[in-house]
């Protein structure tokens, strides 16, 4: 190729011609239970700067997501699990732009970019304020769903008013990493609310302004966006709530949802999309044969064909994935 790797891969990111797609994946370097636990402490963000370290070194990788382990719990003190009705939440306000939350992100970020071996895209994971919220209420990852929805019901204009206001705060947060870590932009975690009384007008009335906060701050920073669309632990998505967010790029579970890549550009109006492979450790990548993952990649790339095509996984990988199951995927995509 006659681009450098950076130039080439923001070229499939702007669903421009080039000679092979790029390849992306990505895992945690914390466990679950310290995912939220990073603020303040020095031990996380070491552990978390030398997971990127070792995968960068590892995988070699086309582009990197950089991971927010460690950030996932937004600290506003008027959210807790104690919460029982979404009017406790009535006067919340800003954690205030100067909050540390923010400054030791884009410290991470500053770091891992350092330990870089090359000039790559590198992106953000952020995660939508709904997500934020239901979390930090139910004191657990992948929870909360129920609350967010007993909320609806209670009083779905406080709800709206709440996550407006979390969202100017994660605007915040991406405007520092992208302006002032000199990274080309974010990946915006989104998710149904996974409970039936929840409703996809529900979702786009009430929920959605505050995504696309998200992504109108990326872009006011001029910063490139893939938005994610969670299908961790089995969440199940309703795609075309999504399917006029201003994002560059699009993922979602391709076999879940029972939407290919080519199907899925079409929703999207023909932007570039970013998956195809189950990320679980039951799926091929983790188990299946070199011969089995490299041939997926030619049946995904003769069904999307290589213009606005990456591809990926469903969402994270497994940690102790093989490095080399990754470079068959390269390998293959470089036919």
């Amino acid at each position: 190729m006659t681009d450098s790797k950076k130039e080439w891969v923001l070229k499939a990111f702007r669903g421009e011609e080039v000679e092979q797609v790029p390849v992306g994946f990505w895992y945690h370097f914390l466990p679950e239970e310290e995912l939220g636990r990073g603020l303040n402490s020095r031990s996380l963000f070491k552990k978390n700067l030398e997971g990127h370290r070792k995968f960068i070194q590892e995988v070699e990788p086309d582009f990197i997501k950089i991971m927010s382990d460690g950030f996932f719990t937004y600290p506003n003190p008027l959210i807790t699990t104690e919460v029982t009705s979404i009017k406790e939440l009535a006067a919340i306000t800003s954690i205030g732009k100067d909050h540390p939350w923010f400054d030791q992100q884009v410290e991470l970020v500053k770091a891992i970019k350092k330990s870089f071996t090359e000039d790559i895209v590198a992106i953000y994971n952020i995660f939508a304020p709904v997500t934020y919220l239901k979390w930090q209420l139910a004191g657990k990852v992948a929870s909360g769903d129920t609350i967010i929805a007993d909320f609806l019901q209670e009083d779905a204009q406080t709800l709206k008013k709440v996550l407006g206001v979390i969202a100017d705060d994660i605007a915040i947060l991406v405007q520092k990493i992208i302006k002032e870590t000199g990274i080309e932009g974010i990946y915006l975690s989104v998710q149904s609310i996974q409970d039936d009384r929840v409703t996809s007008q529900d979702y786009s009335k009430y929920i959605a302004p505050s995504d696309l906060t998200i992504l109108e701050a990326a872009h006011k920073a001029a910063g490139l966006s893939v938005l994610h669309i969670c299908g961790y632990e089995g969440a199940s998505n309703d795609i075309s709530l999504f399917k006029d967010y201003p994002a560059q790029v699009f993922n979602w579970a391709v076999g879940p949802e029972g939407i290919s890549l080519a199907e899925g550009r079409k929703l999207f109006g023909g932007k570039p999309v970013l998956g195809g492979f189950v990320n679980t450790k039951e799926g091929l990548l983790y188990k299946g044969s070199k011969e089995e993952i490299q041939q997926t990649v030619a049946k995904l790339l003769k069904e999307a064909g290589k213009k606005a095509t990456i591809i990926g996984a469903d969402c994270t990988i497994p940690s102790d994935i093989a490095a080399e199951r990754i470079a068959w995927v390269k390998e293959a995509a470089a036919l």
